[in-house]
């Protein structure tokens, strides 16, 4: 009897370490696991068992990369081809949602396909679409279908021609917009940013025909644009913390003036608007746009939630910050302080004197600033024993000076 139980319980152990345990898990358990992996690896498990073969085809993140793609393969189209059979096989098969689209391998799409696969993601009630660096002759055009997806809420588009449609009423639920290489005229951005209503994170690479930029959404929180463009305007945005702005005149590198403006200055027009930022960051051809016109005596609204400040790419030419420098200095005489600043970094100064007053204001009227980075193009760098003399309104300043 004893042998016979040993027997019995001998089977039931080894019938045990037979069952496949992950190929028992829930598939949104499975689904977690796999999508963790590159999209190659996880297509690897097709060879596992048939209970296997096509798990992998059913995920709800879909990530095209290089890793996708064998390495010594080059040629644009063929890698296309390479990620098409992917596809196939993903929409002959797939069953349940997808949320996530990203395309960052270098390939050439044919437009046909690109379409039929945007078209497809969006009845799968796709979140996040994801259109990165990718090989183009011309701009392709963006599907119609993309405006009818109403959880989108992350959405990242490259070289592409962007265009509403009529039927278009609005993101809902996006929360983050990157345009890069993207062709789309002025009033198509602003009515996009503003039918956005959920939208927090904007940036703006390098756009084509962006003449005139208008921002104005109450829920955006963060922006960056570095492109070209003529002007910029910015409307009610009460929760903007953080701007980063790099602007590439799109005329040569003359600052257009905008005479149905009238006599009210970029300075105040811009700076006017962020009361309530605590990350700034300009270069130096956007700070020669801030000193077009007269500047005021004071701003209507002051950076007293200014936290991090910095200044790059900064001009040689005295003459054409000399403006900025003057209302600067005016702020200062009207005990102007930037209470909550506690980082600067200003990169690619030459040592001006208007570059070196701005310093010495800055460290007179920042009375929390913890350090502050100078990185000069050219000659000696900024010796700290220098640094250390001038007055300070903060005793903790740490200084890093540098020199390209």
């Amino acid at each position: 009897m004893n042998n016979t139980r040993k027997h019995q319980k001998s089977i039931e152990m080894e019938n045990q370490t037979k069952i496949d345990r992950i190929s028992n898990l829930p598939w949104d358990v499975l689904d977690i696991i796999l999508v963790h992996l590159p999209l190659r690896e996880a297509a690897r498990t097709s060879v596992l068992s048939s209970k296997w073969r096509y798990k992998w085809t059913g995920l709800s993140q879909f990530v095209f990369d290089d890793k996708c793609i064998h390495s010594s393969m080059v040629d644009k189209a063929a890698r296309w081809m390479e990620i098409m059979k992917i596809i196939n096989k993903v929409q002959s098969s797939h069953s349940g949602p997808i949320e996530k689209f990203k395309l960052a391998a270098y390939c050439c799409p044919n437009q046909s396909d690109f379409d039929q696969w945007i078209a497809f993601l969006t009845k799968k009630g796709i979140k996040e679409l994801i259109i990165q660096d990718f090989s183009f002759i011309k701009r392709f055009k963006l599907p119609s279908c993309v405006f009818c997806c109403p959880k989108l809420s992350c959405l990242e588009l490259f070289g592409c021609i962007f265009k509403l449609p009529a039927f278009f009423k609005g993101f809902d639920c996006l929360k983050s917009l990157k345009l890069s290489q993207v062709f789309i005229v002025s009033d198509t951005l602003e009515s996009l940013i503003c039918n956005c209503p959920a939208l927090e994170r904007l940036t703006l690479l390098n756009i084509d025909h962006l003449a005139f930029v208008r921002i104005h959404n109450p829920n955006l929180k963060y922006l960056k644009l570095d492109s070209k463009f003529e002007d910029i305007c910015f409307g009610y945005n009460p929760l903007l913390v953080s701007v980063d702005i790099r602007m590439i005149p799109m005329y040569g590198w003359t600052i257009p003036w905008r005479p149905e403006q009238g006599k009210v200055c970029n300075l105040i027009r811009v700076l006017g608007s962020f009361g309530g930022i605590n990350r700034l960051c300009l270069y130096g051809q956007f700070l020669e746009f801030l000193a077009n016109e007269d500047v005021p005596q004071r701003l209507p609204t002051m950076l007293n939630c200014l936290s991090a400040l910095e200044i790059r790419e900064v001009e040689t030419l005295d003459e054409v910050h000399k403006p900025v420098m003057d209302f600067v200095i005016s702020q200062c005489l009207y005990d102007f302080y930037l209470n909550q600043l506690k980082v600067v970094n200003i990169r690619g100064i030459v040592g001006t004197r208007t570059e070196l007053e701005f310093i010495k204001l800055l460290l007179a009227h920042s009375p929390m600033l913890e350090s502050m980075t100078i990185v000069k193009y050219s000659g000696e760098r900024i010796l700290e024993s220098v640094l250390l003399q001038l007055e300070r309104a903060s005793e903790h300043v740490k200084f890093i000076s540098l020199t390209l």
